[in-house]
């Protein structure tokens, strides 16, 4: 199964513009679109939503969604994953990251984890 990324509200919309462009056949939606949870959406909600439709948090959350994580798990929901965003990085090379994840990854492989980029 392809995967599929959610890029949080708090992401610089760049990333989904560019993720759409530069690949078009990887699955890229946003908080926000038609079919997501809407902005202004409790991290805990979003997370739900993830598990319910197998998509793979993209954020720049750092504080809290390890603690929302963490509950999460606690009320034994899952998650695909959750991959937070390096400050660090150019946005070209936080994207390198997302692309090589996209192509390199197999399912579950991050299951209920939050990952800090970059991974390589």
């Amino acid at each position: 199964m392809a995967l599929k990324y959610l890029i949080d509200e708090n992401v610089d919309p760049i990333y989904t513009i560019q993720l759409r462009r530069l690949k078009p056949d990887l699955f890229v939606m946003a908080v926000g679109d038609l079919t997501t949870p809407k902005k202004g959406t409790l991290d805990p909600e979003i997370l739900l939503w993830c598990e319910e439709n197998n998509c793979i948090l993209i954020t720049n959350n750092r504080k809290s969604m390890p603690v929302h994580l963490a509950d999460h798990l606690a009320a034994n929901y899952h998650v695909p994953r959750i991959f937070i965003l390096n400050p660090k990085l150019s946005v070209g090379e936080n994207l390198e990251q997302l692309f090589l994840i996209a192509e390199g990854s197999v399912d579950n492989e991050y299951q209920d984890r939050i990952e800090f980029l970059p991974l390589f």
